[in-house]
C-alpha cells in the first residue's frame, strides 16, 4: 500500500470528521494536483471512497433519529436519473482527451470555489432561517427534487456538492428543521448518490482500486478521530482554514 495515499486518506477523514465536509471538495483536487493522477480517475475512485466514508454515519444519524426518510426519498428522485443522464454522457466522450480534461477541471474548480462560499454561509444561514415561515408542501416536494437533480449532475460530473452544497441548499429549503437533521438527511442521501455515481464510473473504467484501498485504510480511523475530536475545536476557525484552501484550489483548477 502507498503510505502516502493513506496518510492522505487519514488527514481528509480527520477533516471531514470534524466539519463534515471535505471528502470530495478536497480528496479529488488533492488526487490530481499533487498525485497527478488524471482528473476522470481521480473523480471516480473519490466517489466510491466517499460512499463507503460516509456510510457509517448513516447509521449513526439513523440510530439518534437525525435523518427525515422522505426528503431523502425526494432528493433520489431527482439524483439518480441525474446521475444516470452524467454517466451516459460521460460514456459517449473520451475522458482522457485534453479538451474534456480541460472541461471537467473548470466544472471541478467552479464546484470547490461555490463549496467554499457554502461552508462560510452555512452557520450564517442556519440562523437566519430559524422560524421562518415554510413554502407549502407540494412546492417543496418540487423543488427538493429539483436540488436532487442538480446534485446528481454535479456529483457525478466532479465528486463535489453532495456535503457542504447540499446542506446549505436544505437549510434553505427546510428552516423549521434542526441542523442535526439537516445533516444526517445529506448524508443518508450522499451515500447512495456517490455510490450510483462511482458504479457508473466503475463501468466506465475510471476507478482505480488499489488508490481506493489504500485511502479507505486511513480514511477510516480518520473519521473516527476526527468526529471524537469536533466537540473540543473551534469549528469556526476550521471553516475558515477550509474555505480558504477550496478557494486556492478551485482557481488552480479553473486556470
Amino acid at each position: 500500500m502507498g503510505i502516502e495515499f493513506i496518510f492522505s486518506g487519514f488527514i481528509v477523514g480527520l477533516l471531514v470528521g470534524l466539519t463534515g465536509v471535505g471528502g470530495g471538495s478536497l480528496m479529488t483536487p488533492l488526487l490530481v494536483l499533487i498525485f497527478k493522477f488524471p482528473t476522470a480517475i481521480a473523480i471516480g475512485t473519490d466517489l466510491l471512497y466517499a460512499s463507503i466514508t460516509k456510510s457509517a454515519g448513516v447509521f449513526t444519524h439513523s440510530r439518534l433519529g437525525n435523518i427525515e426518510w422522505s426528503i431523502v426519498r425526494n432528493l433520489m428522485l431527482g439524483s439518480i436519473p441525474a446521475s444516470f443522464i452524467m454517466t451516459y454522457y460521460l460514456k459517449g466522450i473520451d475522458l482522457f482527451a485534453y479538451e474534456n480534461v480541460k472541461i471537467i477541471n473548470v466544472s471541478l474548480g467552479i464546484a470547490l470555489v461555490l463549496t467554499s462560499f457554502a461552508v462560510l454561509l452555512q452557520p450564517i444561514i442556519s440562523k437566519k432561517t430559524v422560524n421562518k415561515k415554510t413554502r407549502s408542501p407540494v412546492n417543496t416536494k418540487i423543488l427538493t427534487i429539483l436540488l436532487g437533480f442538480s446534485l446528481g449532475i454535479l456529483v457525478t460530473l466532479t465528486s463535489v456538492g453532495a456535503g457542504a452544497m447540499g446542506v446549505t441548499a436544505l437549510l434553505l429549503l427546510y428552516p423549521n428543521m434542526s441542523i442535526k437533521k439537516i445533516v444526517g438527511t445529506d448524508i443518508a442521501h450522499a451515500v447512495p448518490l456517490t455510490l450510483f455515481a462511482g458504479l457508473g464510473h466503475l463501468n466506465l473504467g475510471t476507478v482505480n482500486g488499489y488508490l481506493l484501498l489504500s485511502l479507505l485504510i486511513g480514511s477510516i480511523p480518520g473519521v473516527s478521530l476526527g468526529s471524537h475530536l469536533s466537540a473540543k475545536i473551534d469549528e469556526k476557525w476550521l471553516r475558515y482554514i477550509l474555505a480558504i484552501i477550496l478557494i486556492i484550489v478551485g482557481i488552480q483548477l479553473i486556470r
